[in-house]
């Protein structure tokens, strides 16, 4: 409550009413009860409010006598914890709370991203296209009988349509496409909504990443390279071997340059070892990452490059609030760590089987094995629940609870100089950085105690640096004692931006400031 300046404000002819007494026990010494004339506060304790109407308030007074109240304006200060069994027997809604027809909506979508997800990985359902020669399994047949020009080069691979007619059979292809519209055109949309320059580069980086090296560069350039003879064999040998499908090889391995182990497993987890690959995978998780990790946080990667972040902050950009927090909720975020243990299980039987003479037992129990943990993890938890409840729990709950890769990556951040640093003066305990954190971070609980907030689950997606309406937070780096190191030159705030505008006063440089 900001008694003190609503009494200095000569415009101001304020009533406190509050049922009890007790509430001013720690202001008492500086607000007496007896009455003021107008342009300051009366209080009213001990009183209950009995009727509101346009231009008045009834009030009951400690001695049962009615008093009515002359009003233009009611703030109803309902405390941390809101009536919400009252709200509900009024008829009022509540955000987020999942009434039946919620839970009915939410049951029938993830019945549609289990089909989905069956369809394209090969499931039964794919089975049953494929059998049928429904669409898209019979696009070369419809092209070839299309006859002409369009039938001519449908069949010769090295022609764009060529591929297109080879790559765009499989369903997987479709799922591809759609996610990556879906992801530029909710980028867009984003970028459009939230005006800041780290959104825009944040938003286009993703973009960009979703559409080359995880849509054209499987999809349509290596194959091209192939057709065409650009493509070294003993560079195809080494990163996509030969198969008897699709284009002949596997370029669907190309994810790999951009979703890391154990995110993606399929390259370390193969027959024989693709040593290219481990190499690769090494290098990624063992070396890029936390080096990005030391410098920017784990969100260099969740929220800059990995294609779950992609749709996470582009469709789900108006979702984030919806993402449940609290203890319990924080318990669930080592269901992440059980998912990592699996990877790192099936990793060893995988080395195992590499290592022992043929027709050993780690080579017999391994695809086995690997098959339930893409079914399980990868369609089910990953697929099935990470987008089914993308409207309903918002869009990283594969991301906080689930995701193997992050768990990795927690342990990385604990090394971190990323922060989110807080300029505590200026903090009036809104709650906004929280009720949008998309990761269920307190953010809050640490701006109004101005220490730099650390949270090994932030993906740096600046949706708390946006909401703040007072410029509270902004990205940087602080030392292992919590002093400020650096702040970010690319802005996430709207309101930092008009405080740095032309002809507005800069705001003084943030102090360097030690953790308690």
């Amino acid at each position: 409550m900001k008694l003190e300046r609503l009494r200095r404000d000569p415009m101001a002819d304020v009533t406190i009413e509050h049922p009890t007494s007790e509430w001013l026990t720690a202001a008492i010494g500086r607000f007496d009860a007896r009455p003021h004339p107008p342009g300051s506060i009366e209080l009213e304790l001990g009183t209950r409010v009995r009727e509101i109407r346009e231009r008045d308030v009834d009030l009951i007074g400690a001695d049962g006598r009615p008093e009515t109240v002359a009003n233009d304006v009611v703030f109803a200060m309902i405390g941390r914890d809101a009536p919400l069994d009252f709200f509900r027997r009024s008829g009022v809604p509540i955000a987020g709370e999942m009434t039946g027809r919620r839970w009915a909506m939410m049951t029938l979508f993830l019945a549609f991203c289990a089909w989905l997800y069956n369809w394209k990985s090969g499931g039964w359902m794919s089975d049953l296209w494929y059998r049928n020669h429904w669409f898209p399994t019979n696009l070369p047949l419809l092209l070839a009988a299309a006859g002409g020009a369009i039938a001519a080069a449908a069949k010769d691979p090295r022609t764009l349509l060529g591929t297109l007619a080879i790559s765009a059979s499989s369903p997987a292809f479709w799922y591809t496409l759609a996610y990556s519209l879906v992801v530029v055109i909710f980028g867009i949309r984003r970028i459009l909504r939230r005006r800041t320059p780290y959104v825009t580069a944040q938003t286009l980086t993703l973009m960009a990443f979703q559409v080359f090296p995880l849509f054209l560069v499987p999809e349509v350039i290596l194959p091209q390279l192939q057709y065409r003879g650009l493509l070294p064999r003993a560079l195809a040998d080494a990163l996509f071997p030969v198969v008897s499908y699709g284009h002949g090889r596997e370029f669907w391995r190309a994810y790999g340059f951009i979703l890391a182990w154990p995110l993606d497993v399929y390259n370390l987890f193969t027959h024989q070892p693709l040593w290219w690959w481990i190499a690769i995978g090494f290098v990624q998780t063992c070396v890029l990452i936390p080096l990005g990790i030391y410098f920017f946080g784990k969100g260099f990667y969740c929220g800059w490059i990995c294609s779950c972040g992609a749709l996470a902050e582009t469709l789900g950009d108006t979702h984030r609030h919806k993402m449940p927090h609290g203890p319990g909720w924080n318990r669930a975020n080592l269901a992440g760590q059980i998912v990592l243990a699996a990877a790192l299980v099936l990793l060893i039987v995988r080395v195992a089987g590499w290592a022992l003479p043929a027709g050993n037992w780690a080579d017999a129990v391994f695809e086995p094995l690997k098959e339930r943990y893409k079914w399980t993890v990868d369609v089910f938890l990953g697929g099935v629940v990470g987008y089914g409840v993308y409207f309903w729990y918002s869009g990283r709950a594969w991301c906080r609870f689930l995701c193997p890769l992050a768990a990795l990556m927690h342990i990385y951040a604990r090394f971190s100089r990323f922060a989110i640093v807080p300029d505590k003066k200026k903090c009036i305990s809104c709650g906004a950085c929280t009720s949008i954190c998309h990761q269920g971070i307190d953010v809050m609980s640490f701006a109004n105690r101005g220490m730099p907030m650390r949270d090994p689950e932030c993906v740096r997606c600046s949706a708390c640096v946006h909401a703040c309406p007072t410029g509270v937070l902004a990205f940087g780096q602080v030392g292992a004692r919590g002093d400020v190191i650096a702040l970010d030159t690319l802005m996430a705030s709207p309101v930092q931006m008009r405080l740095a505008a032309p002809g507005t006063p800069a705001p003084a440089p943030a102090s360097n400031r030690r953790s308690r």
